[in-house]
């Protein structure tokens, strides 16, 4: 393409000239634009404005690079725990779970998967290193007692005699 200023030299620069407000609001049945192609030595004879990019080194690039990639892994990796720092990607990877405090940081994004490992949503069974206390002894009675009326209904008894005999040993206090 051809320079529209001089129609001699190749055409390097390319202006697009848009219709001040007010211009544009009396004109509201023509707000076009208005492209120019010119050469470079009509364009700096005629002082447009330009629009030079600073020249970056190679290090700033590389640190504009690096903020980029941490802001994208952020992104990803949702929340990190405080305490041991470990991130939902990294959980994801490893099926583990860091420290203690990962259970509450991470609760909306474990609940399911705990649920459909476990089969339930809270913890039911013994402490390690410890006894079961009264409340827990009576949250397995209730829990024992509801299988008892399933084993019943579907007429598994040899299930619903074992399970009344373990109703029966929790029920009973402990001999001396």
């Amino acid at each position: 393409m051809l320079c529209q200023n001089c129609q001699k030299n190749v055409a390097k620069v390319h202006v697009t000239d848009l219709p001040a407000r007010a211009e544009a609001e009396d004109a509201a049945s023509n707000p076009a634009f208005e492209e120019r192609h010119l050469c470079e030595v009509c364009a700096e004879s005629m002082e447009l404005p330009s629009m030079t990019t600073p020249k970056k080194s190679t290090q700033e690039i590389w640190k504009l690079l690096q903020i980029a990639a941490q802001q994208t892994r952020n992104k990803k990796s949702g929340p990190s725990c405080p305490d041991c720092g470990m991130t939902l990607d990294e959980f994801r990877k490893k099926g583990r779970l860091g420290c203690a405090r990962d259970y509450e940081v991470f609760k909306a994004h474990i609940v399911d998967i705990l649920e459909r490992v476990h089969g339930a949503r809270r913890h039911v069974g013994r402490i390690p290193g410890g006894t079961v206390s009264p409340v827990d002894g009576q949250h397995r009675l209730v829990e024992l007692r509801r299988e008892l009326e399933n084993a019943i209904r579907d007429e598994a008894y040899e299930r619903a005699a074992h399970l009344r005999d373990e109703i029966k040993a929790l029920e009973s206090p402990p001999a001396s």
